[in-house]
């Protein structure tokens, strides 16, 4: 896996290459970047049981920093400086301390479903933010895309929302999904370093404001007790993490960057129907109708285009980095 981070990291950073539909296995290994993603998001609730939830963040990316600092010191890859450095320091606030302590706090109330709907709107706020800071064009098949998804996306969770949700843990819901828009916006005023070491500084700048929230909240801090809660923190730090950063890399090695930020769209399915397994949560018949539409609205929104030109390499640094904070 060591080997996979660094060459698909250099590629992603490098490419300019032309791309076109994707190739069935850009598509499995898509596929698999969403299993693993929405599994993130039951596996995070099932952590949260037994963890406090900013402790809990903040452990997983303390791990998660150490191995991809240890691969940075391993295969000397240089660390961001100047404004590169400044640039992973705000990516590292936003796409690490402020979504995850949203999404963390968030969870111990909301169910997986209805926190993966939410953060399925990360694409459609993106494309707003990006046009608002004047980065990216304006495209219609993009905007009826996202909206295809985000409409079956309500479908589908209609009938989850009957159930008694706090509206705070809602609101932090969708501040988490604002801050990992606005992140992958901002770091695109920045120079490019490579995303093994930004992923690397920046989660570990996450993981100490973390665990700084949780020591001012009056956090208890505990370790798990139970083994599978251990697999789970296993789960988060090695699939959830470094998996989905390898899975990502080799996607945008061979994928247009808005094609493979639909991710984010089908995170619903998988999250409802592994939080109705394993964290038995309930799952109502609005899956089977909400579940085609979405699929509908991703292919219209990063299926249909035909053969494109990659976008520009800062686009995919900028995906390669934000990868593994699903």
């Amino acid at each position: 896996m060591l080997e996979t981070l660094v060459s698909f990291g250099q590629m992603a950073a490098g490419s300019r290459a032309a791309v076109g539909a994707p190739d069935r296995f850009t598509l499995l290994a898509f596929a698999g970047a969403v299993l693993i993603g929405g599994s993130n998001v039951v596996a995070v609730r099932l952590f949260n049981k037994d963890v406090p939830p900013f402790f809990g963040a903040g452990v997983r990316f303390a791990v998660a920093a150490a191995i991809f600092l240890a691969i940075v010191a391993l295969r000397r890859i240089p660390l961001p400086s100047g404004r590169a450095l400044l640039g992973a320091v705000l990516y590292g606030l936003l796409a690490f301390a402020a979504f995850y302590a949203l999404v963390y706090w968030a969870l111990v109330s909301l169910p997986a479903g209805v926190a993966a709907v939410i953060l399925s709107s990360v694409p459609l706020l993106t494309f707003f933010l990006a046009l608002a800071h004047g980065l990216e064009p304006f495209r219609w098949r993009a905007l009826t895309g996202a909206l295809i998804a985000i409409a079956g996306i309500v479908i589908l969770i209609n009938g989850e929302l009957t159930l008694a949700i706090p509206t705070a843990s809602l609101v932090a819901a969708f501040g988490a999904a604002a801050c990992a828009a606005e992140s992958g916006v901002v770091i695109k005023h920045f120079p490019p370093s490579h995303p093994v070491a930004v992923n690397g500084l920046a989660m570990a700048i996450g993981a100490v404001l973390l665990i700084a929230i949780s020591a001012v909240s009056g956090e208890d801090w505990a370790l798990p007790d139970r083994a599978f809660i251990w697999g789970v923190l296993v789960h988060l730090v090695l699939l959830g993490s470094l998996g989905l950063f390898a899975l990502y890399l080799f996607v945008l090695k061979r994928w247009t960057a808005s094609g493979s930020s639909y991710q984010f769209v089908l995170l619903p399915i998988v999250a409802t129907l592994l939080g109705a397994w394993l964290a038995e949560e309930p799952i109502t018949s609005t899956l089977l109708l909400g579940g085609p539409v979405i699929l509908f609205g991703v292919y219209v929104g990063a299926l249909s285009h035909g053969k494109v030109a990659a976008p520009a390499t800062r686009e995919n640094e900028v995906l390669a980095q934000r990868c593994s904070s699903t």
